[in-house]
């Protein structure tokens, strides 16, 4: 089944490239434009639709044999014998630890003896720790000036 399944993805990655090379051998629609403008002949505004060349061809074999690859790297991936037990994924197959004691497990919150009980409410602060709000004072209004200045003279 190993052997079977690289060769799939040795396949896969063949028609892959191959597909990259084809698309970007084939001479496109659109490089056909100037020839409705007069700058050549040509049969239709976008080239002849209903032809198709030995590039195109070869693109839909190796899409074709990309698909299926695909699909059968897929089942391989997901079939499994018969009275196998359903897989938890890649968490199954890690190691348990030496001391038994699962690395993701939340420790137990103990409270020592001597500790305080929690209160089910906030308790409040006494009055003497808490500082008191400064008074508000008015600043006395700004003495105007006496006289202005006198204009310097010419």
């Amino acid at each position: 089944m190993n052997v079977l399944s690289n060769f799939v993805i040795v396949v896969q990655v063949i028609s892959a490239l191959a597909i990259i090379a084809l698309v970007l051998l084939q001479h496109g629609k659109g490089a056909d434009m100037g020839a409705a403008f007069g700058s050549g002949a040509s049969g239709s505004l976008f080239g002849a639709s209903g032809s198709s060349n030995f590039l195109s061809k070869s693109t839909a074999v190796a899409a074709a044999i990309f698909f299926a690859s695909t699909l059968s790297l897929a089942y391989m991936g997901n079939n499994r014998g018969p009275g196998a037990a359903p897989s938890g994924g890649v968490m199954e197959r890690m190691a348990a630890p030496a001391n038994g004691v699962p690395a993701n497990a939340v420790p137990a919150t103990t409270t020592p003896a001597d500790a305080p009980a929690p209160t089910a409410g906030v308790p409040a602060a006494p009055a003497a720790d808490v500082p008191v709000a400064p008074a508000a004072t008015v600043p006395a209004p700004a003495a105007a000036p006496a006289a202005p200045a006198p204009a310097p003279q010419k």
